[in-house]
């Protein structure tokens, strides 16, 4: 045994749990694992330049990969900027495990410099499992215990290391009282629902004539029992936010995303069916349900205690999505129901959405910008996204191919994920091609900072396409477009105006390459040149602020109105404008 530490064995145990890379920040009460982690030459240390970066990383490696995500930090500042991706990871269901470091156990109790109460300051955050280690024989059950629970739970757990625990030897357990041994290992089963249940589901759902599948991440490994559902009811099919990647766009009953962000053909959709369906999401958008009452509802979720929390359903279906959708699917009746007043819906929607794209505006139409991205973007390309009006235009506006993971922060809506969320894809797929949304909000936040880990790391990828589209309007715009839809108030321009960056020249400084586009027609070939570039690149797009972030119709148009006040206590007649013209486009396709 001789110099093996406790920090060793959580290091040696980490790869016994299969995590290939941690991400985080040094210090000093974490300095005995990072040495760990020297000395055992894996996982790999990925260094952000902020800790809540690194938590996103991890929160995004959890997206991408299907695994555990692991983040370390040391003890008070450090341990506290891990709390918004923590965050980002328990409201979107992810599990991440974070190592953080405490003072020694000698100390605790004194004020002592970065002394932080952890186990306080992680009781919400890490409800299902948080813990300090305070034995050497305790770390690997901890630690075991972590992986178990976040997995279980899809939730952030808490490890919680004090710098003299981690420096003692690590112990061979004894088979005695008091010692409890563990073993890194965990399997997640199958969730079969009742048959009850599938009957009485499918009772629901036999009733209905115009029926309606919500789905979302919980259907992610069920895809084609979706569409064979789908088919066989004859449904429209609508995503939340998190689901737009699990459903083909192209066919002719999906709808789209459903919401504030969402499509007209979404809202139309949840607003006339008799019928829903809600396979594995829990979509806050609940004005954007069906009104309570006039749908009959259904909901499949393997987390029992989610079932009936947006809408008030009649059935719940306890189980893994896949197969209660394969047990449904011949209890149910083949019927061809609304589908040809659906499929008028959506070629309205994809007919609004292009004229949307194609409006002139002052220089870009930001969802022109987005856009031209398809058809361009690889088959095998990963996408993240930030947050703020960029996730409007890329609900709205982009195709996914099949099998193209796109992820952000979407419930938390925590701004500044974009760039964190693809370095985690690109380090897990090096060589898969990488496309990043971003608005210059989110850039500014935490992107321009985590582009140096870009220039750092990128010549080791065998892809080195990393392209990033910074929406550059000027405008924290999300933000301005609510202060006028919600408050009816004009924009606060001390609060919404942010500062002009070159952000392709920036790039270029780090020694990437970018450039800026000014013109409509230029985007297409900028997004040719970026994803064939030899480095990663910056698309540094200038964007018109004043390009209505309208929510759909029925329900929009009286937000609309709010909106068209605030502009017009404004003074800002191009925005009026653009808003007028936006209305007539949706009424005419609701038409």
């Amino acid at each position: 045994m001789g110099d093996r530490l406790v920090a060793d064995a959580v290091v040696e145990r980490l790869t016994a749990w299969g995590v290939e890379r941690v991400f985080g920040y040094s210090g000093d009460g974490i300095n005995p694992v990072l040495g760990a982690l020297r000395r055992a030459g894996g996982p790999a240390f990925v260094q952000a330049r902020h800790e809540e970066n690194a938590a996103f990383m991890a929160v995004g490696h959890a997206k991408y990969t299907g695994g555990v995500g692991v983040m370390l930090s040391t003890q008070g500042p450090g341990a506290v900027h891990l709390l918004n991706g923590l965050y980002d990871a328990r409201m979107d269901s992810v599990p991440v495990v974070a190592l953080v470091g405490q003072q020694s156990q000698t100390v605790l109790g004194s004020a002592y410099q970065q002394e932080i109460d952890l186990q306080s300051l992680f009781k919400d955050v890490a409800s299902g499992f948080r813990q300090q280690v305070n034995s050497p024989d305790q770390a690997l059950m901890v630690i075991d215990r972590a992986f178990k629970a976040a997995l279980a739970t899809r939730s952030p757990a808490v490890v919680i290391l004090p710098h003299d625990v981690q420096q003692e030897p690590a112990p061979e357990l004894e088979h005695e009282h008091g010692v409890i041994p563990s073993a890194p290992l965990w399997s997640p089963g199958k969730m079969v629902p009742q048959d009850q249940d599938l009957h009485d589901a499918a009772a629901v759902l036999n009733a209905g004539s115009k029926l309606a599948l919500l789905v979302g991440q919980g259907a992610r490994l069920a895809q084609e029992e979706v569409v064979a559902l789908a088919e066989k009811l004859g449904a429209a099919v609508v995503t939340s936010l998190l689901g737009k990647p699990y459903v083909d766009e192209a066919l002719p009953y999906a709808a789209g995303t459903m919401g504030h962000l969402g499509t007209s053909a979404s809202g139309w959709v949840m607003a006339n069916c008799d019928t829903l369906l809600i396979v594995g999401s829990n979509d806050p958008w609940t004005e954007f349900y069906p009104p309570p009452g006039k749908a009959r509802a259904v909901q499949i979720d393997n987390d029992a205690k989610a079932i009936g929390n947006r809408y008030p359903v009649e059935v719940a279906v306890t189980g893994d999505a896949a197969e209660a959708l394969r047990a449904l699917l011949p209890l149910v009746k083949h019927r061809t129901g609304w589908l040809a007043d659906v499929e008028r819906h959506v070629d309205a929607w994809r007919s609004l959405s292009e004229a949307r794209a194609f409006t002139a505006a002052d220089p870009v139409n930001p969802e022109r910008a987005v856009r031209e991205l398809n058809g361009r973007l690889p088959d095998d390309a990963q996408v993240a996204i930030d947050v703020g009006s960029c996730v409007y235009w890329y609900a709205r506006q982009l195709h996914l191919p099949a099998g193209v993971p796109a992820h952000l922060s979407s419930t938390l809506a925590s701004m500044g994920c974009g760039i964190p969320y693809g370095l985690a894809a690109k380090l897990a797929s090096p060589d898969r091609p990488l496309v990043v949304l971003s608005g210059d909000g989110g850039m500014q936040m935490t992107g321009m900072a985590e582009l140096i880990t870009v220039s750092r790391l990128w010549k080791n990828w065998k892809n080195p396409v990393f392209a990033i589209c910074v929406l550059n309007n000027r405008d924290l715009a999300e933000v301005s477009w609510e202060q006028r839809e919600t408050e009816t108030e004009p924009r606060f321009d001390d609060s919404q105006d942010i500062p002009d960056v070159d952000y392709s020249g920036y790039a270029r400084l780090l020694g990437l390459d970018g450039v800026r586009v000014e013109n409509p027609d230029d985007v297409g070939p900028a997004w040719d040149r970026a994803l064939s570039a030899d480095r990663p690149f910056v698309l540094d797009i200038r964007t018109d602020a004043d390009v209505p972030l309208l929510p759909p119709f029925p329900g929009g148009q009286e937000l609309a109105q709010s909106m068209e006040k605030a502009l017009e206590t404004e003074g800002n007649n191009h925005a009026l404008e653009l808003l007028r013209e936006y209305v007539r486009l949706e009424i005419e396709a609701q038409l």
